[in-house]
């Protein structure tokens, strides 16, 4: 509610500026509102207030709020301004953000500002361009500080304050040793009161030599959840040799984060693509996300026609059965549902895998099992004395079925993602639309199978 009161005050004050964009005292006040608040409402303007709201703002504004955008309105905004403001802007960009940015723009545009670029931004970005974008060293920064484990306190320190102004942000000091391998960590706090205490003692006697790395190959998503798991600012990036090549930051890892859960939630929707913002997505864009899951979600619901018709029979002498069809295959897929979120989560937080899946099958079991008793119960007792007011074999014809679909929604819904993940799949996709099909396919079959079987025997 905070954010939402500010850009709500906000508003009017950006109506008044772009009226009168040479107003200083407006121009200082839109300036004191911080950037991720600005980018949050970036998408709602036109692109002259942008371009004309981007120039009133200092150098370093005006590239913190390039971070903070999404590639398609910095492509959007980069394209509406002069060469030369941007010359001036891709200096002051971390090289791993610059990577992503340079990929999508115009290639005239492109060898412009490639030319301006010094040579150590050049070679930053070719070291980067090597790499898989979805890995670790697809996201990680070359800049960070790394020093030989023979030299002292003193030395470092002297060492981090000659290259302070060549990094954003500074933490940690990487030890490695003559081949850059990594061997050793200290923090700057340490390194500070260490200075005061014993300056001239060697770092190799002073480091933390459990170093948390990842490897170059690693995929974002891991990289993400280690960092979480050791709650670490800053992860160092290595090659097969043990070799540091850079270090991924907690801002790029939040910005992982949001894109994953972004395309998690599309899977479960049974949509495809990136993340993007659906104000300002193309629709042909928004079309083409849905429309292929659509097509295959709608032809594996055909098949229930099938199994309509190969039950019609039994329908026509148990009518009822036709009643609380939607019923039964809607609690089936709620169970499953129910089942695949807890597993996927779990999953996603590496506290359950594969390994795992025979003690899943027996919680998941006996989980099942009551709950499949206490709902069969609630549908008979339901059918009985509610509307439609069905008969006690009727009724028990309807429970048994319920049950018997519910434990097996709740076993398909969590042993599915394990079996999934086992093959390096993503399990969201079991989740939602693709789950509710087949749930009802199967759900369908069982609840005719038994209601045929129980109708032979009891039912008059």
């Amino acid at each position: 509610m905070f954010i939402e009161e500010r850009l709500e005050a906000l508003q009017p004050l950006l109506e008044q500026f772009f009226e009168h964009p040479s107003h200083e005292t407006l121009g200082t006040i839109i300036q004191e509102f911080p950037i991720p608040e600005m980018s949050s409402m970036w998408h709602t303007l036109p692109v002259k207030e942008q371009r004309t709201l981007f120039l009133s703002f200092s150098l370093h504004q005006r590239v913190e709020l390039l971070e903070h955008l999404t590639i398609e309105d910095q492509l959007s905004l980069i394209k509406s301004l002069p060469i030369a403001n941007v010359q001036a802007l891709i200096s002051l960009i971390e090289p791993e953000d610059l990577v992503d940015i340079f990929q999508v723009l115009p290639d005239e545009v492109r060898s412009q500002l490639w030319d301006s670029l010094d040579e150590k931004s050049k070679k930053e970005m070719i070291f980067l361009l090597r790499f898989d974008h979805d890995d670790a060293a697809g996201i990680m920064t070359p800049r960070y500080l790394a020093v030989r484990k023979t030299i002292t306190v003193k030395q470092c320190l002297r060492f981090v304050r000659n290259n302070a102004s060549d990094l954003r942000t500074l933490y940690y000091v990487y030890i490695v040793d003559e081949f850059r391998r990594i061997v050793g960590v200290l923090s700057l706090r340490n390194l500070l009161i260490y200075e005061t205490n014993m300056p001239d003692t060697s770092l190799s006697e002073l480091m933390e030599t459990k170093v948390i790395s990842v490897q170059e190959d690693t995929d974002q998503e891991e990289v993400v959840q280690i960092m979480e798991r050791y709650t670490l600012l800053y992860i160092p990036v290595i090659d097969k040799l043990n070799r540091i090549l850079g270090i991924v930051t907690i801002h790029e890892a939040l910005h992982v984060l949001r894109l994953e859960q972004t395309e998690d939630v599309y899977k479960m929707g049974a949509m495809e693509g990136s993340a993007e913002k659906y104000l300002t997505s193309n629709v042909w864009n928004l079309v083409l996300k849905r429309i292929p899951w659509l097509i295959l979600l709608l032809l594996a619901g055909t098949l229930t026609t099938n199994l309509l018709s190969a039950f019609q029979p039994l329908m026509e002498s148990a009518i009822f059965l036709i009643w609380f069809l939607p019923v039964i295959t809607q609690t089936g897929g709620n169970i499953s549902t129910q089942s695949s979120t807890l597993l996927i989560r779990g999953i996603a937080r590496n506290e359950v895998s594969f390994a795992n899946i025979s003690q899943v099958f027996r919680k998941e079991s006996k989980v099942a099992i009551i709950l499949a008793f206490l709902l069969s119960v609630v549908i008979m007792l339901r059918g009985m004395y509610f509307p439609p007011g069905l008969s006690f074999q009727q009724a028990v014809a309807i429970s048994a079925a319920l049950f018997f679909v519910s434990i097996f929604s709740a076993l398909i819904g969590a042993l599915s993602p394990l079996i999934i993940a086992r093959f390096r799949l993503d399990p969201t996709v079991m989740t939602g639309p693709l789950m509710g099909t087949i749930i009802d396919l199967v759900g369908m079959s069982l609840y005719f199978s038994i209601a045929s079987l129980i109708h032979s025997v009891i039912l008059v």
